[in-house]
């Protein structure tokens, strides 16, 4: 989506300042940690290859196809999403959704229960100005080929007042929607209805602070942990059923320095986090899950190596000099930045 260029601005700023703390945090994790090598089939990281795929804005680990990730394009390339092989970062899969409008804004993913899709057509080009918003339902193709499916559409507002938005999850276990807003300063999680209606309004209230400029979000696939992703650092959060979704802030997530950094998920097994970003043959690299979130009897990682608590971003890095992250940095934000002009 276009993005005003003053919150842009003060956000390389703020990078810049951290880079030595980002940087390493990004580049420091072990080999094993960034490439997968011990991974189950889906964990590996890897590069989306189809040219149609320009602004991957939202992901999703398939667990109906094993090493299958969802995707979709930012605005103005319609109603498809699109089936991504992580072995080969070819796309196997392109699933065109009727039953709705023409989507404005597409910016999120997220699988339900019973393998249901949920799309979150939540942007706000006008800057958090427009009436309601959309998310799309429908269920996940058992067989992956390009087909048509049938959606469902459902309004939503905000309990207090239009914003903009990059984040929807759905959890795993209640099926309960929720969006995080987009503020530079930082947003809410907002909570949706227990069920969705087709026919009347959604409203989403908000329930817990969040302490970072959201682009996306995830649910571990056991549903106890939340991950939440900004252009340049992520936060994990504890989430407890018993107090009715309230969230804890945990450790700060490594998340790697990209351009345009928009998406998150689980690997399917819960013991990685998979980001994405924009741009043509955009990466999406593969970290270790702090924790693990795997379901129950399912494979975890452990403990965290990629995050080291609340005041500090993951370590590691030896032998990285300032100067070198600060140019690293610089040329990564530029490019970031030379898209968004060209695109505003």
């Amino acid at each position: 989506m276009r993005r005003p260029l003053a919150p842009l601005a003060a956000a390389t700023a703020a990078a810049l300042f951290a880079a030595p703390v980002l940087l390493v945090g990004a580049l420091g994790a072990p080999a094993a940690a960034a490439d997968g090598d011990d991974a189950g089939e889906g964990n590996d990281s890897f590069t989306i290859q189809d040219p149609r795929i320009t602004e991957s804005s939202g992901l999703a680990a398939s667990r109906l196809h094993p090493g299958v990730y969802w995707t979709h394009n930012d605005s103005d390339d319609g109603a498809y999403l699109y089936a991504v092989d992580s072995a080969t970062g070819e796309t196997v899969a392109r699933v065109t959704f009727t039953g709705v409008g023409s989507p404005r804004d597409v910016e999120a993913i997220s699988i339900g229960p019973g393998n249901r899709i949920f799309v979150g057509d939540i942007g706000d080009n006008l800057g958090g100005t427009w009436p309601h918003v959309w998310i799309y339902e429908l269920p996940e193709p058992k067989e992956l080929r390009d087909q048509t499916v049938r959606a469902t559409q459902y309004v939503v507002t905000y309990s207090d007042g239009a914003r903009d938005a990059e984040s929807l999850v759905v959890h795993p276990k209640t099926g309960r929607v929720y969006i995080v807003d987009k503020k530079e300063e930082g947003g809410h999680l907002y909570e949706g209805p227990a069920e969705l209606s087709a026919s009347g309004g959604n409203v989403f209230e908000p329930i817990a602070p969040v302490d970072l400029w959201a682009t996306d979000a995830a649910f571990s696939p056991d549903g106890r942990q939340l991950a939440v992703r900004s252009y340049f650092g992520g936060i994990q959060y504890a989430w407890d059923d018993a107090t009715d979704g309230k969230i804890e802030r945990g450790g700060r997530l490594s998340v790697p320095l990209a351009g345009q950094g928009e998406s998150v998920s689980y690997s399917a097994d819960g013991s990685r986090l998979m980001y994405g970003s924009e741009g043509e043959q955009s990466p999406v690299e593969s970290r270790e899950a702090p924790g693990g979130g795997g379901d129950e009897g399912g494979k975890s990682s452990g403990g965290g190596g990629s995050a080291t608590g609340e005041d500090g971003d993951g370590a590691g890095g030896d032998g990285l000099k300032v100067g070198v992250i600060g140019v690293v940095v610089v040329g990564a934000l530029l490019l970031g930045l030379r898209r968004l002009f060209r695109r505003g």
